[in-house]
């Protein structure tokens, strides 16, 4: 006797339906499973032999095979323990099979019968719903996250007898999730505030338009500037995540497992700050089950890079394919991932291995060591960093001031107001700031004047611009333009754009 139970698996961030397929018959005992099954799934066979006992159901002594279709893709993790345990119980007689039409059962079995919780849940909840699936039995710990999805009715259960008594007519409650109130809900956070941060204001200024453009930056600068602190508090003056992207980022952070029972829905802007020691495969994604890396964790957020020629180049140099698509292509034997990883880079660095270039009697460092030190980072990639800015050494007058600085809530409102103007402006277009401008879309929204022109002529001469680096400064000019709700880009703008890209001269150049 053959019964089918509805599940599914996760590839990337996107979910893909599974049948299960159980076969009983008559024979000497077995218990298989094909249909490429990983580890996890093959020693599942003792997990389903022992729930299903220990809940107080027989189990068969026949030859069971496990089917999981489609047969040409791999399978891995122990969330299919659940629907393999319904399907044999349904082929059994225990379990109703005109139950098991429109139902999507997922879920990892302790040797209780306890169901815990799997990662990947909110994709699969999606998968299910295009479906056309009504019911989602899903682990209590994952159902929030589930309900999310809000086409159909998600049934929390806590062990093995309670979803079979569910199938065979129990009556549970479906969990529903206001997902609009839950993503409204403010958080607090008192502790991250650019009124904190004395002096700096070049910088701060160059943050606000990092952050109204989504432009990436690189701050350098002395041990003790700020440069940390200063990075810290980019979230908390960018504009706020919309429902969509929110949702986006819930799902890299649901297949990574990263959510948690209580967190079944991230509404605050990621920010990652790996360690300079990272791994090419921890910062991009990877490993033997493909994982989404640091790039893809802080996607529609923030990737803080401290330090930036401590790390290992070969892994900097990952980041040029992220940078310009927003997205990380990983190839395994078994197929390809892509995971989306459009994120925001701020990156720090000292002027010199000491840090201390430029500050009279402070330096030891010749002129060969600062140049290997700064060769570091290629060309290419600070090609890729849009805005370039030195963060001085803190003076005292600014730091022993009790005054405060601007507040973040004040900068986050004028962040605001210049990304809904690039919103409508690139309304139906793929195209969502200004940092994503493609060249031809620069032709049509970056023109400058006779003045303007001139300028960025002298400028292209003068610092030996690549073709990018001009590009990147239009860009950043019409941000510039943007905070200041101005239709037309102007030479003051301009002028502080280039501003921006004058260290690639003084530090790169010579």
């Amino acid at each position: 006797m053959i019964c089918k139970v509805r599940s599914g698996a996760v590839a990337g961030v996107t979910g893909f339906p599974v049948i299960v397929e159980v076969d009983i018959s008559s024979g000497m005992p077995a218990f298989d499973i094909v249909g490429l099954p990983d580890s996890a799934i093959k020693e599942s066979r003792e997990r389903v032999r022992a729930a299903i006992t220990n809940s107080g159901m027989a189990f068969p002594v026949k030859r069971i095979i496990v089917n999981l279709a489609p047969a040409d893709t791999r399978k891995e993790g122990p969330a299919f323990d659940l629907p393999i345990a319904i399907g044999i119980l349904a082929c059994m007689g225990a379990v109703r099979q005109a139950a098991l039409e429109k139902v999507f059962v997922t879920g990892e079995l302790s040797l209780s019968g306890d169901i815990a919780p799997v990662v990947g849940v909110l994709p699969m909840a999606h998968e299910a719903a295009v479906s056309g699936l009504s019911v989602f039995a899903a682990p209590a710990d994952n159902a929030e996250e589930a309900a999310l999805v809000g086409d159909m009715s998600v049934i929390p259960v806590k062990d093995l007898r309670e979803l079979v008594d569910f199938l065979n007519g129990t009556p549970i409650s479906p969990l529903t999730v206001d997902a609009n109130a839950l993503f409204n809900a403010e958080a607090s956070d008192t502790l991250s505030d650019f009124a904190d941060v004395k002096g700096q204001e070049n910088v701060k200024r160059a943050l606000e338009v990092a952050a109204a453009g989504r432009h990436n930056a690189i701050l350098i600068g002395p041990p003790g500037a700020g440069k940390t602190m200063l990075a810290k508090r980019v979230p908390t003056i960018l504009p706020d995540l919309s429902f969509d992207e929110s949702i986006e980022v819930t799902k890299i952070y649901s297949v990574s497992g990263l959510l948690g029972s209580r967190n079944s829905l991230v509404t605050r802007r990621p920010f990652r700050a790996p360690h300079h020691t990272v791994s090419y495969a921890a910062l991009t994604g990877g490993g033997r089950v493909p994982k989404p890396g640091e790039i893809s964790l802080a996607h529609n957020g923030v990737l803080f890079l401290d330090e930036l020629p401590e790390f290992h180049r070969p892994t900097l140099e990952v980041l040029r394919q992220p940078l310009e698509e927003g997205s990380v292509t990983i190839a395994r034997v078994g197929g390809t991932i892509t995971y989306p990883s459009d994120f925001m880079l701020i990156a720090s660095m000292n002027p010199c291995p000491c840090g201390f270039f430029g500050e009279s009697g402070k330096c030891g460092c010749n002129m060969n060591a600062i140049a290997r030190y700064l060769g570091k980072v290629s060309g290419p990639l600070l090609d890729r960093i849009d805005i370039q800015v030195e963060a001085p050494r803190v003076d005292y007058a600014d730091l022993g001031s009790s005054r405060k600085g601007e507040p973040s809530a004040n900068i986050k409102e004028r962040v605001s107001r210049a990304a809904a103007i690039q919103r409508e402006r690139y309304k139906g277009s793929i195209t969502r700031c200004n940092a994503g401008l493609s060249a031809a879309e620069i032709d049509i929204h970056c023109k400058l004047d006779p003045s303007g022109r001139e300028l960025i002529t002298r400028a292209f001469d003068k610092m030996g611009m690549s073709a990018r680096a001009y590009h990147k400064i239009l860009k950043v000019a019409r941000t510039i333009a943007d905070l200041a709700q101005s239709e037309n880009i102007s030479v003051m703008h301009l002028a502080e754009a280039i501003q921006y890209r004058s260290l690639d001269r003084k530090y790169w150049k010579g």
